[in-house]
């Protein structure tokens, strides 16, 4: 799946609320935006029909209701669902160690990821 810049602006905030949200708290949510509020609509339904948003209900809003949304994927399963646009599989181990070396492991981290392996 791709998602362009102001997609992943929009999952960023759902990742980071961990809820589903309505168009308005997205907008209010999104700190570093780089899209007009106006075009929030048409980045919502092109990530509805990637599947990577889905509807989440209803809520009253005023004297109408407003749909709220909520990711499909974490943030983890977009970032591996992105190797299925290449057609070349990546090495576990090299990725494993490009992570690693990207980001700071904590040692709780280090001791979960012991444990799966060892599974």
């Amino acid at each position: 799946m791709y998602l362009t810049k102001n997609e992943i602006e929009i999952m960023d905030v759902l990742w980071r609320e961990g809820r589903p949200l309505t168009r308005g708290e997205i907008l209010s949510l999104s700190e570093d935006k780089n899209w007009m509020d106006s075009s929030v609509h048409i980045l919502l339904n092109s990530m509805l029909k990637k599947g990577a948003i889905r509807e989440a209900g209803y809520v009253k809003c005023g004297k109408t209701s407003g749909r709220v949304y909520e990711a499909a994927l974490s943030c983890e399963e977009y970032h591996v669902s992105t190797f299925d646009s290449t057609r070349m599989r990546p090495d576990i181990v090299k990725l494993m160690e490009a992570c690693l070396s990207h980001f700071e492991v904590k040692e709780e981290e280090r001791e979960a990821l012991r444990k799966l392996l060892d599974r």
